[in-house]
């Protein structure tokens, strides 16, 4: 299903707009988490170092988040946690977003059985869920991190390819890049001039989106059991680890679920509609 021209063209002007409060706040969140998982490893100990002595205690000045079911320091673990999740959602957003915004250009551009081509592969992986897709990439290496990343790459292209095609056949057709051919400018002067002020808004709508959908899919391959392997510092991991837990330390399994709540909220956030100025 193709997306309606105007309402393409209508998002790629909003995402030039003045940013809203709501915005901003969301940006200070997600600067929060991001400087979250740059200090608190360097703050607390080891996260995988268990200390048995000292089980399940309350935030104090040795451990200000506390410690877990096996005495390791929550501090660490869930900076490293962050870190982790921040990471994938950057390297999945930038193999998707890359690689499906040229092939949406070049479907727009290129000749018709190209655009076929393209489109129907772009389908056919829509056909399969993204989460299912990941589920069976662990089959081949479990616990592992790269079939979280490839998965989500493969599971996100096709959203950028749409939104992209849709666009530039919309842009393509117009009288601007009308005038430019006859004018006797080039592809690349065109798509510098003409496609690219559309599409970077519109790419950093989608890649906000899309690093939400990051985070939010690792915490729950994790929590269901097929996510990274324990001890590795995993948000969704640490949830079902403490969860049998929560009656004695209600603490532990909230901080985690705040940490992946901020995370997502300020993504959101950030990626809303922005006002006139």
């Amino acid at each position: 299903m193709t997306i309606p021209s105007d309402h393409i063209l209508d998002v790629g002007n909003a995402a030039r707009k003045r940013m809203t409060p709501w915005q901003w706040v969301g940006l200070a969140m997600i600067a929060l988490i991001v400087l979250f998982s740059l200090v608190a490893p360097l703050i607390g100990r080891d996260p995988l170092v268990q200390d048995l002595d000292h089980v399940m205690t309350r935030p104090c000045a040795a451990s200000p988040l506390g410690t877990d079911h096996l005495g390791r320091s929550m501090l660490a673990r869930l900076g490293y946690a962050a870190r982790l999740s921040l990471l994938l959602a950057a390297l999945s957003v930038l193999t998707a977003a890359i690689p499906g915004a040229i092939l949406g250009v070049a479907a727009a551009w290129r000749a018709r059985w190209a655009d076929t081509m393209l489109s129907t592969i772009a389908d056919c992986v829509l056909a399969l869920p993204g989460l299912l897709f990941i589920v069976l990439l662990t089959a081949f290496a479990p616990g592992k991190f790269w079939p979280f990343y490839v998965g989500l790459s493969v599971a996100l292209w096709v959203e950028y390819f749409r939104v992209v095609r849709a666009a530039s056949q919309t842009l393509l057709h117009g009288s601007q890049v009308e005038a430019s051919r006859m004018l006797g400018f080039g592809p690349v002067y065109i798509v510098r001039r003409h496609l690219l002020p559309e599409l970077i808004s519109l790419l950093r709508t989608l890649m906000t989106f899309g690093a939400a959908t990051s985070v939010l899919s690792l915490a729950a391959l994790g929590l269901v059991g097929v996510g990274l392997r324990p001890p590795t510092p995993e948000l969704g991991t640490m949830m079902i680890e403490l969860l049998p837990h929560y009656q004695e330390a209600p603490w532990l399994i909230a901080e985690p679920i705040l940490v992946l709540l901020l995370a997502v909220t300020g993504l959101a956030l950030v990626a809303g509609e922005r006002e006139f100025k």
